[in-house]
């Protein structure tokens, strides 16, 4: 029971990225490294706030080379190379490849001192594979439709780098979370230089843009990464990997919450597949407990 509410913490991360698609479209054409940029400042500074009231939380950031080289791999690497593989390849396939990630999550976990792959683990996150893909191309034929593409490539490198960081995070399990304010801030001056040297500036217009952009940077791209961080080092990281194929399944649902697309029946299947495969890789999780309970029923 001491991993199910860093587990739910890591779950609402995933919550929160529901919405990154909607928020971006709302954001109007802001260029990707320049959005990246504003967003991520915004990230950082939602987690430095509270070093206002807790000025030793500051301290967080004198951390080891590997502690700094991981957090830049995930947060920064991962989001500028996927912007990259974005634009040199169909936004579908590098979807696709990318969502690799939960899988590697959880297959790199078994690697990790006092956990141990198990079958359902891998049904459940296969399920939801199987759910991503579905609600991804819309029931679509699977393909790269026009070869193998230096997209394709680094979307493949983007699933090894986060699930990579998610993982190894586990190994920092004493770091504490304030320091992915740091990520954050790493992560937006890289974005702020590769966007002067490679896109326009085009600022927002409308008070709606600009709100899209504070709640874009203060929660998916801000409090999601403190939450996963959190979730990644004290919750059970094999459900989390499997729980993460939610997150486009409810990222289509929110846009059509919106008024953006109709209804298709992908997203009823998608809905189906990802559900019974977070169940059955959250089995131990849910289930244990009222076995324990049950026993120490019959026990007494």
């Amino acid at each position: 029971m001491h991993k199910t509410i860093p587990t739910l913490v890591g779950f609402s991360a995933i919550l929160t990225w529901s919405f990154l698609a909607l928020l971006s479209t709302a954001a109007g054409p802001i260029p990707p490294f320049q959005l990246a940029a504003m967003t991520f400042l915004l990230g950082g500074l939602v987690g430095a706030s509270s070093w206002i009231f807790r000025p030793a939380a500051l301290k967080s950031l004198r951390q080891p080379w590997q502690v700094w080289a991981t957090g830049t791999a995930g947060l920064c690497i991962y989001h500028c190379a996927y912007f990259f593989a974005i634009q040199s390849a169909p936004p579908v396939e590098v979807s696709l490849i990318a969502y690799l990630w939960p899988l590697l999550i959880v297959v790199f976990a078994a690697f990790l001192p006092g956990e141990r792959l198990k079958a359902h683990h891998l049904v459940g996150v296969f399920l939801g594979l199987a759910g991503a893909i579905v609600v991804i191309t819309k029931g679509g034929q699977v393909g790269l439709a026009n070869g193998v593409m230096p997209g394709h490539v680094i979307a493949l490198f983007c699933a090894f780098i986060w699930s990579g960081y998610s993982v190894i995070s586990r190994r920092f399990g004493k770091v504490p979370t304030d320091v992915v304010a740091g990520y954050c801030f790493i992560t937006a001056a890289v974005a702020f230089a590769l966007h002067l040297a490679l896109e326009p500036t085009v600022w927002p217009q409308t008070p709606t843009q600009w709100t899209a952009i504070a709640i874009l940077g203060a929660i998916p791209l801000g409090a999601g990464f403190y939450a996963w961080d959190y979730g990644c080092k004290h919750g059970d990281i094999m459900i989390l990997g499997a729980l993460s194929y939610a997150a486009p399944l409810f990222s289509v649902i929110v846009l059509l919450l919106a008024g953006f697309g109709a209804f298709h029946w992908s997203v009823a299947l998608a809905c189906i597949l990802i559900t019974v495969g977070a169940v059955v890789a959250a089995r131990d999780l849910l289930f244990k407990p009222r076995q324990a309970v049950a026993e120490a029923t019959l026990e007494t």
